[in-house]
């Protein structure tokens, strides 16, 4: 998430001081990410020294204003119509996590698969309360429709997650059962190998 480019956005409707940027940020991303003034204010004299905001005076409180410039709304305009870069996609906890499960010592890789599927159904239902709430104030407050798309791309994250995690434990369970079915050069315990280990043979059903 570029805190910059987001800054940006905001003073292009005209100039603000470091709280009310966090304050108006929060909001439109419904405080999805959390931003504290230290951060804004860092970030705005980054802009500054990059020429891309100056200061603007202040208001009748005193506060210390910004105003975005020219150099700032081209670099905003083409944050806009450059694609969001998804070569290099950053690191995943839960796939190391469960890169790190296959064949640990003591860990059962289905209840980690289970923890987490019931942890992201959950959220999944929260998002989908938020959303509702968010359907509702649209027509009244033009934030609420800047939150919609951002709580409905969780949601739409959560229902991935939640498929993603269907398929690794269906494909585990495959791979177990093909590998139990394999010859081996020796017998017992020591021989079962690869998946076959990671996951206890399921009963068949019966016909």
């Amino acid at each position: 998430m570029s805190i910059r480019h987001g800054l940006l956005a905001l003073l292009e409707r005209g100039p603000r001081y470091g709280s009310q940027l966090r304050t108006e940020f929060e909001s439109r991303t419904g405080s999805t990410w959390p931003l504290n003034v230290g951060q804004v204010y860092t970030t705005l004299s980054r802009l500054e020294r990059d020429g891309m905001v100056a200061q603007d005076g202040a208001d009748d409180a005193g506060h210390d204003l910004y105003a975005i410039t020219d150099d700032g709304r081209a670099e905003l305009r083409n944050w806009f119509e450059t694609p969001v870069d998804r070569a290099n996609p950053p690191r995943d906890e839960l796939a190391i996590k469960l890169a790190m499960a296959v064949g640990a010592p003591g860990v059962d890789i289905r209840n980690v698969i289970q923890a987490q599927r019931h942890h992201t159904l959950k959220a999944m239902q929260d998002y989908t309360r938020l959303k509702a709430q968010a359907l509702a104030d649209v027509p009244a407050n033009r934030d609420e429709v800047a939150w919609l798309l951002v709580v409905e791309q969780l949601i739409f994250q959560a229902e991935a997650e939640a498929r993603w995690l269907d398929h690794c434990e269906a494909r585990l369970v495959r791979l177990a059962e093909a590998a139990a079915t394999e010859p081996t050069a020796g017998s017992g315990p020591a021989a079962t190998r690869g998946p076959a280990r990671l996951l206890a043979a399921r009963p068949r059903a019966r016909r």
